[in-house]
């Protein structure tokens, strides 16, 4: 049985960590390597970092930033922002990242899921899938957020993880920031429909709300981003509530 991932969570913007509501009322929350040595110290078992303007500014990934967080720390790094092909993949895992989170580029050319898995292996691929609430149902934006793409999270999900994706990172833009929760509701009907593990992400704000998200959301891993930057909590006493919670963590 796989065990739960504690997962924090960096958003970049100009080289600087950013932290905001539902991708928007952004705040300064430090520099990505320096969060990076803290988080490693404090037991995380991987970091996300994630350009979040990349896509839209159409930039490349920040190969500079990787680079400089993979030679601070050992645990594993999932990259993404501005990864359009197969070639952006090989730069950043020649940079040190150890997965690739893809979001714009598997909804403009899902191809790529196809050929990444082919090339590098389905285990450093995440596809980010963003998603807003439309009555019951989750529907897909890219480009950080900001455009509609007419997709269903849930069949969005299915085929990029039928393409050979990894591992869904599936973030609810209403809740990201308001620590209010995860969606449960989404976040379960994605683990049911997919064989591979999820990442449920957006609207931590207590330590119960990522037992929830692994116990109530079938979630594998929870990512974090506002409950570790505004609070007392840290990956290690995460670690902690959800092993009294009955979930099986790393040691």
């Amino acid at each position: 049985m796989l065990k739960s991932r504690i997962i924090p969570k960096l958003l970049l913007k100009d080289g600087r960590c950013v932290k905001g509501k539902r991708f928007v009322e952004l705040r300064d929350v430090g520099h990505p390597v320096t969060n990076a040595r803290i988080y490693e110290a404090q037991g995380a078992d991987e970091l996300l970092l994630l350009d979040i303007a990349a896509s839209s500014e159409g930039r490349p990934p920040l190969l500079d930033v990787v680079t400089q967080a993979a030679r601070e720390v050992l645990m594993p790094l999932c990259v993404g922002g501005g990864i359009r092909n197969v070639a952006d993949i090989r730069a950043l895992l020649l940079a040190g990242a150890d997965k690739v989170a893809i979001n714009t580029a598997a909804v403009r050319n899902p191809a790529i899921i196809d050929d990444g898995a082919k090339l590098f292996g389905s285990q450093c691929l995440v596809v980010a899938i963003d998603f807003r609430r439309v009555g019951d149902e989750g529907e897909v934006f890219s480009h950080g957020g900001a455009e509609p793409t007419g997709l269903d999270v849930l069949d969005q999900a299915r085929r990029l993880a039928d393409a050979g994706a990894g591992e869904p990172l599936l973030t609810a833009i209403d809740r990201d920031g308001t620590m209010t929760g995860y969606d449960l509701e989404i976040t379960r009907a994605v683990a049911d429909a997919v064989s591979v593990p999820v990442i449920a992400s957006g609207g931590a704000g207590t330590l119960a709300h990522l037992a929830a998200a692994i116990q109530e959301g079938g979630a594998s891993a929870v990512a974090v981003g506002s409950l570790f930057h505004f609070t007392d909590q840290s990956p290690i006493k995460a670690r902690t509530y959800l092993r009294g919670a009955g979930v099986e963590v790393r040691v």
